[in-house]
């Protein structure tokens, strides 16, 4: 029996099937259109708690993903003869030490605070910090720390 014959005996059946189908197909847009109207405060809520969840997490990632770069800086080290040092007088003369200021700067240099400077050299407190405001001024820095590499650059301690 050929398809064409088939289709028409059971011409009623497919008309029937495909009735059901589009009365389906209706119920369910129906019921998906009632859904949505029914719930489409809380379907907005969770439409925007989704939105501000994923940008929050997008946010969160661009701020806290910071790359460290690592910088390299070469600097000249000084390396001092300390078996033959030789005060560099020309240095001296510019500068304008004196020789107290001198034994001042080689104390600090030697990591001493002012207090142990002062003790061992039998001075008060307030002449150490006075010596130092100098040596800081006459070799223009404003740390010990600058204060000995620059003594040590120019020759005025080992």
């Amino acid at each position: 029996m050929p398809i064409n014959d088939r289709i028409a005996q059971n011409k009623d059946i497919f008309l029937y099937a495909f009735s059901l189908a589009v009365l389906h197909f209706v119920l369910r847009w129906m019921e998906i259109r009632f859904l949505i109207i029914d719930y489409s405060i809380e379907l907005y809520i969770g439409v925007i708690a989704i939105f501000f969840t994923g940008l929050g997490i997008w946010l969160a990632l661009k701020l806290t993903d910071k790359k460290s770069e690592t910088i390299i800086i070469e600097k000249e080290v000084y390396i001092s003869n300390n078996h033959k040092f030789q005060i560099n007088d020309k240095a001296l003369d510019q500068t304008g030490l004196s020789k107290r200021e001198l034994e001042v700067l080689g104390l600090i240099s030697d990591g001493l605070s002012n207090e142990e400077i002062a003790e061992k050299l039998f001075i008060s407190l307030n002449t150490i910090k006075t010596h130092t405001s100098n040596l800081f001024e006459k070799l223009e820095v404003k740390r010990r720390t600058q204060a000995t590499e620059k003594a040590k650059r120019l020759g005025l301690i080992p």
